[in-house]
C-alpha cells in the first residue's frame, strides 16, 4: 500500500459545482504531489437526497477536468455489511446504544442527547455513540491549525443508525476510511466539525487516524456557502481550463504561466509541481473576486 492514499467523496444529490471540485482538485493535488494514489468513493447512503443520474455526472465532470481515480469507484450502498458490523463491535462493548427519543423530545432539551428522554419505547430506534462525560477531542488539521472540541457538550451522543434504518455519515465514513486504508483526508472546511467525531469513533473501533487538511468554502457574491448559493451552478465542461485558473486562485497558489498551461492536461502538470498546502487560506474570497483575480493573473 501506498505512503499516501487520499480520497475523493461527493453525495449524489446533484451536479458538481464549483466547491465540491475544489476539493477535488486539492485532493487530487496532494495525493499526485506525493506520489500516491487517489480514490473516489460515492457517498450514497441517504436514498431519499439522492438525484438520479448525479453520481454517473459527477464522475463524467472529474474525467472531463483530467482527475482520474486510481482504480475503481466505490459506492457506499454496497458496503451495508462493513458497517453493521461495526455498528455490532460497539453495541458488543457497551460503547453504543439504542436511542428512543423523538426529534421533538430532543428539541426540549436542547438538542444535545445525554440521556434518553423519550415517554416510551419505539419500535425503530436510531443508534447512538456513548459519548463520555468531559469528552474533549484535539487535533491538527494542516490548513486551521489546532482544532479542540468538547464532543459531550458541543455535540452530544451522536447518531451511527437514523431511526429509518439508514446509516449515519460519521460511522460510514470512519468505516471506509479505514477499509481503504486512507492516510490523507482532504475535503471542505464545512466538514472540520464532524472530525472530532470521525477520530472519537477511530478510537472507539481502534482505526488509524489519518491525517486531516480542510480546504477553504468558496462562497457566493451574496456570501453564503456556494453550494446553498444561487451562485450554485453546476460546473460548466465547457472550458476546464477557465475553471481549474479560478480554483486555483481560490487555493491561494501563485498564477501559472500561461504558456505552460495550454491545456488541463498541461495546467495540472504545472500545479502538481508547484502546489503550496502552507498558501491554502482558511478563507476563500468570493468566487465573483476570485474569478477577477485569476483573470487578472492570466492577462499578467
Amino acid at each position: 500500500m501506498p505512503a499516501y492514499r487520499g480520497r475523493f467523496a461527493p453525495s449524489p444529490t446533484g451536479p458538481l459545482h464549483a466547491g465540491s471540485l475544489l476539493a477535488a482538485l486539492g485532493s487530487w493535488l496532494l495525493a499526485r504531489q506525493a506520489g500516491g494514489q487517489w480514490l473516489v468513493r460515492i457517498e450514497d447512503v441517504d436514498p431519499p437526497r439522492e438525484v438520479a443520474g448525479a453520481a454517473q455526472a459527477q464522475l463524467a465532470t472529474l474525467a472531463a477536468f483530467g482527475l482520474h481515480p486510481d482504480g475503481g469507484v466505490d459506492y457506499q450502498s454496497e458496503r451495508g455489511h462493513l458497517y453493521l458490523a461495526a455498528l455490532e463491535r460497539l453495541l458488543a462493548d457497551g460503547l453504543a446504544f439504542e436511542c428512543h427519543c423523538s426529534r421533538s423530545e430532543l428539541a426540549a432539551v436542547g438538542g444535545i442527547h445525554r440521556r434518553c428522554v423519550a415517554a416510551q419505547p419505539r419500535p425503530d430506534p436510531a443508534i447512538r455513540l456513548r459519548v463520555p462525560d468531559g469528552c474533549e477531542i484535539a487535533f491538527d488539521d494542516a490548513v486551521h491549525g489546532r482544532i479542540v472540541q468538547r464532543v459531550d457538550t458541543e455535540v452530544g451522543d451522536f447518531v451511527l443508525r437514523r431511526s429509518d434504518g439508514l446509516w449515519a455519515y460519521q460511522l460510514a465514513v470512519v468505516v471506509d476510511d479505514a477499509e481503504q486504508g486512507i492516510t490523507d483526508v482532504v475535503r471542505g472546511a464545512d466538514l472540520l466539525d464532524s472530525t472530532p467525531r470521525q477520530r472519537l469513533l477511530q478510537r472507539a473501533l481502534g482505526l488509524p487516524t489519518p491525517r486531516y487538511a480542510h480546504l477553504p468554502l468558496l462562497l457566493g457574491a451574496d456570501g453564503r456557502k456556494l453550494s446553498k448559493s444561487e451562485a450554485a451552478l453546476p460546473v460548466s465542461l465547457d472550458d476546464p481550463l477557465a475553471t481549474l485558473r479560478l480554483l486555483w486562485a481560490c487555493l491561494g497558489q501563485a498564477p501559472l504561466a500561461d504558456e505552460r498551461t495550454r491545456t488541463t492536461a498541461e495546467f495540472l502538470r504545472e500545479a502538481v509541481a508547484a502546489f503550496h498546502l502552507e498558501r491554502v487560506p482558511t478563507r476563500a474570497p468570493p468566487v465573483s473576486a476570485a474569478a477577477h483575480n485569476a483573470n487578472a493573473n492570466s492577462r499578467a
